[in-house]
């Protein structure tokens, strides 16, 4: 294989091909490939998340500014391309609960946060345990934030979707193709694959998750940040549960700082219940089982220690956090009980089977702080996604539109008609919406 492209992007999770399909509109004249080395687009972490269409209120609007902007706009945005397709979307909301005077202030930042970020009164309410038994008589909490614009839908369906667009629209897949290294030739980027075969682009996007950060070292640049991997493991639950509550409910994270959220109970959108996630410590983004942990461990752990992320690793808080989601993974009725804590119906012996694994990635700065926001790098005819987590699946669209209009402003792409009508929308008109 040597082929050559105008651009290639890098990962076909649920934002690679988010931007695939909007370049297919947008740039009918130019020849693009996603490289994707899995058999199939969302076969990592767009695959295996919650399903949930995330409400803006857990995002802080000056710290997490891009990712709540595009969460806002992404619900209305899958919504309608789901009624469009005929696919999964179900608007069940979610409830978030405070058990003790803590949480309840933790709640009244969210409720704040969240109007800040463009939620309404309709949208979002702190209502108290007497109103919520009304509403959910299982859930035992203290207050409540009832969030009514958040939803369900099945990410993976939504991503194969879009793909299937793209292709019509003449992007090429190309799927099983392990990116070994990239170099600049010249003017164009060799992009060697599957050890030995060659591709030619004369640009890259990188939107390769879990391996952004990888694939930019790659090529010599963000090597001031480096990334930890948590898997996020589920139960799920029997039958007689799924009429428990009518919607999922989340509790307050009990240290905010980190990217431990206590497990939630789980409402997906064809109607079954699991518990999860938590984050179990890994050291690899496929790190779904032993083999692949040992094989990574060496190279990863000398990497955070020669890295910011070595104030992480000898961080007791950190240490104390992390041998906590260890145990939750060893021992079930750990994680379950912390659902109890809320819904105390639960029996923990009858909940035996268990989920699908997933693996979120995220930054840390040469501080050895988490970085809260997407980081994107524009550098020598390549621009880089990294950081790109919850809730990403969420905002992928119109992430996917603010990515495009960055580089046609900076006249990468100018022969784009941003006037296109891609599916339901016409392009200038969502920038202009992200731009409000």
């Amino acid at each position: 294989m040597k082929e050559s492209f105008d651009l290639v992007i890098i990962g076909g999770g649920i934002l690679g091909t988010s931007i695939s399909y909007f370049l297919s509109f947008l740039n009918k004249s130019k020849k693009i490939a996603v490289i994707e080395q899995e058999k199939k687009v969302a076969h990592h972490t767009s695959g295996r998340n919650t399903g949930k269409v995330h409400a803006p209120y857990l995002y802080n609007p000056e710290k997490k500014k891009l990712f709540a902007n595009a969460a806002f706009h992404g619900y209305e945005m899958w919504k309608e391309y789901s009624k469009q397709q005929n696919l999964p979307f179900k608007e069940d909301g979610v409830i978030e609960v405070a058990l003790d005077e803590k949480g309840i202030k933790v709640l009244e930042k969210y409720l704040k946060w969240g109007k800040q970020n463009g939620l309404n009164e309709k949208d979002i309410e702190l209502i108290d345990k007497t109103e919520l038994k009304k509403i959910e008589p299982e859930i035992k909490c203290e207050s409540a934030l009832y969030v009514h614009r958040d939803g369900s839908t099945d990410y993976s369906t939504l991503t194969n979707a879009i793909m299937k667009d793209s292709e019509k629209n003449g992007i090429n897949f190309l799927f099983k193709n392990k990116i070994n290294q990239i170099k600049k030739i010249k003017d164009k980027w060799e992009i060697t694959i599957n050890d030995n075969e060659k591709i030619y682009s004369n640009f890259l996007i990188n939107a390769a998750g879990g391996q952004a950060i990888d694939i930019a070292h790659n090529i010599g640049i963000a090597k001031n940040l480096t990334d930890v991997h948590f898997r996020g493991e589920y139960w799920k639950t029997p039958k007689k549960y799924h009429n428990l509550t009518k919607t999922s409910v989340y509790s307050v994270p009990e240290f905010p700082d980190y990217p431990f959220l206590d497990p939630h109970w789980i409402v997906r959108v064809d109607g079954s219940c699991e518990i999860g996630p938590n984050a179990v410590p890994v050291f690899s983004p496929y790190g779904y089982d032993t083999a692949e942990n040992v094989k990574e461990f060496i190279p990863k752990i000398l990497e955070m220690v020669n890295s910011g992320a070595r104030k992480i690793i000898f961080d007791k808080d950190f240490q104390e956090l992390a041998f906590s989601e260890i145990q939750s993974s060893m021992s079930k009725s750990r994680m379950v009980e912390r659902v109890r804590k809320f819904l105390p119906k639960i029996d923990s012996k009858e909940i035996t089977v268990k989920g699908t694994a997933g693996i979120r990635s995220s930054v840390i700065d040469e501080k050895g702080k988490f970085v809260p926001d997407v980081i994107l790098l524009d550098e020598d005819s390549s621009f880089h996604i990294l950081n790109y987590n919850s809730p990403g699946a969420t905002g992928a669209l119109p992430f996917a539109v603010y990515v495009i209009n960055q580089l046609h402003e900076k006249g990468l792409f100018e022969n784009e008609d941003i006037h296109a009508q891609c599916g339901p929308w016409k392009f200038n008109e969502i920038v202009e919406r992200l731009e409000k």
